[in-house]
């Protein structure tokens, strides 16, 4: 195999609490170091409108009023004269009071999207987790389908546009969320890395543990 995986990884903490990090960091040595990402939220701006939506099996619409759900944050791809949001940016926004979500007439609590969710994706608990989290730390985060990994996660302070991009304007990480017991082939492994390295971006696997807490691994892929 051409090159070596390198087992050094880069942590980035949970956002539950700051001190979860030295129970999981002290046994691995000098080889992970705490990155830039930085755990602080930034509150969106004050929201006026509650859009109303519509779950739609798989996703959820927005017609009216949807470009108070797009910005600020980038929620949801802009498709004609609708905005459609994966479960993931439903649920989230739902949590927040930003939207309302209705199903058959009947508007749904929290749960009952997330309940609904889970039931078409065994993955979403995790997937949900680690979406709160990034974006609790203030990061642009995009869905992550087209390139085979769970989100796109941009620099922060990073605005969305179409046309030639800045380095600094594209995708910085891929993400791949997985629970504490998760397991894998070093080949799987080792092609997850090469895609990161084909779009230019790092690695990152969202470790979810048995109590919610995420811990971010950044591998990366060195030739000898």
């Amino acid at each position: 195999m051409p090159g070596i995986l390198h087992s050094s990884y880069l942590l980035l903490g949970t956002s539950i609490s700051g001190d979860n990090m030295s129970k999981k960091n002290k046994k691995s040595g000098d080889s992970m170091e705490q990155a830039d990402v930085g755990n602080e939220y930034i509150e969106p701006e004050p929201v006026k409108i509650v859009v109303d939506t519509i779950l739609a099996e798989d996703k959820v619409i927005a017609t009216e009023n949807r470009e108070h759900v797009y910005e600020p944050g980038y929620y949801g791809k802009e498709l004609g004269e609708r905005l459609e949001l994966a479960m993931v940016e439903a649920t989230l926004l739902l949590k927040r009071g930003r939207i309302r979500v209705s199903s058959l007439g009947k508007l749904l609590t929290f749960k009952e999207l997330y309940d609904h969710a889970c039931s078409i994706d065994k993955r979403f608990p995790h997937k949900y987790r680690v979406y709160e989290d990034l974006r609790e730390r203030g990061l642009l985060v995009r869905t992550g389908f087209k390139f085979g990994c769970d989100f796109r996660v941009y620099e922060r302070g990073v605005q969305l546009k179409k046309g030639p991009k800045s380095a600094k304007e594209h995708t910085k990480w891929i993400v791949f969320s997985v629970p504490e017991d998760f397991t894998m082939s070093f080949a799987e492994l080792s092609r997850s890395v090469r895609l990161a390295h084909n779009i230019r971006a790092r690695m990152l696997w969202a470790v979810v543990d048995n109590e919610s807490d995420v811990t971010f691994y950044q591998i990366t892929r060195h030739k000898p």
